[in-house]
């Protein structure tokens, strides 16, 4: 198996961490893309054998750490670019290897070539930082009771408030209109047939907000042909993956990005994401 097919599978997770860990799709793409020319450059320097998941994003992380993307040098500074000075990157680095991406603490202290206690300590520091945010009201937008209500218990547990969860397009807006939200939890595919991008296109007519998008393949919105989400959640979700991403989109205060998806054929929404239970 070439380098290319072996690496091939892991790049939408890949370039989802990156985006979760610069809070933008250029800039985490950026990184990406700078991995990948590293790799074609230099590739006795990567063994394949090397480049399994933890290699691949090991490698991700040497060249993270090694240069800086300007993501726009005549522009003031962002909200991003201010959290980005108040937070340490190792610990961020770490949070996010644990709980978005699944890696366990030996692979963590692999890829950060550090000791075990060390990620630890990195994981308790990021912790902290993060808990330091200031509050704010979530709306929930999916279809499914049972995980609407798992995911209202934990942006509670993160001592945050839950402005709203609405199971359709229009309930959303309604929901908006009611009260404005600081951030929105979006599934794609909703009870009516309706879609939750559409609905979050709708809303960010009005205001700008961080978007958290929730769907069961990933893949088909990490296709780098198309506007992405900066912040998206793989259904089934672990819940340690959503404290991460709602304290990282509100750690940016990014202004979502609504895909440009085609559903497919056969119903009129298209396949029912939310029912199944793929995993990355």
């Amino acid at each position: 198996m070439s380098l290319a097919e072996t690496i091939a599978p892991q790049l939408p997770y890949l370039r989802r961490f990156a985006r979760a860990l610069t809070g933008s799709q250029e800039s985490g793409d950026a990184y990406v893309v700078a991995v990948l020319e590293t790799l074609i450059a230099d590739p006795q320097g990567f063994p394949e054998s090397q480049m399994k998941r933890v290699g691949l994003y090991k490698c991700f992380l040497k060249v993270w750490n090694s240069i800086s993307l300007n993501r726009d040098a005549v522009a003031p500074k962002t909200q991003a670019d201010r959290s980005l000075e108040a937070i340490t990157p190792r610990p961020r680095q770490a949070f996010l290897l644990a709980s978005v991406e699944g890696f366990t603490t030996e692979q963590i202290a692999e890829i950060l070539a550090c000791s075990r206690e060390e990620v630890g300590r990195l994981i308790e520091e990021a912790g902290e930082q993060i808990a330091e945010q200031t509050a704010t009201d979530v709306l929930i937008i999916e279809d499914e009771p049972l995980i609407s209500m798992d995911l209202e218990a934990l942006v509670k547990g993160l001592g945050h408030r839950v402005s709203g969860i609405a199971r359709t397009h229009r309930e959303a807006i309604a929901e908006v209109k009611k009260k404005q939200p600081g951030l929105v939890l979006a599934d794609i595919h909703l009870a009516d047939g309706s879609s939750g991008l559409d609905a979050v296109n709708e809303i960010l007519l009005g205001i700008n907000l961080p978007v958290i998008f929730i769907t069961a393949f990933p893949e088909r919105l990490l296709t780098g042909e198309r506007p992405e989400p900066t912040f998206l959640i793989t259904k089934p979700f672990e819940p340690n993956t959503v404290r991460a991403l709602v304290s990282q989109a509100l750690f940016f205060g990014t202004t979502a990005r609504v895909p440009d998806v085609t559903v497919a054929a056969g119903t009129p929404s298209g396949p029912r994401l939310a029912t199944s239970s793929a995993r990355p």
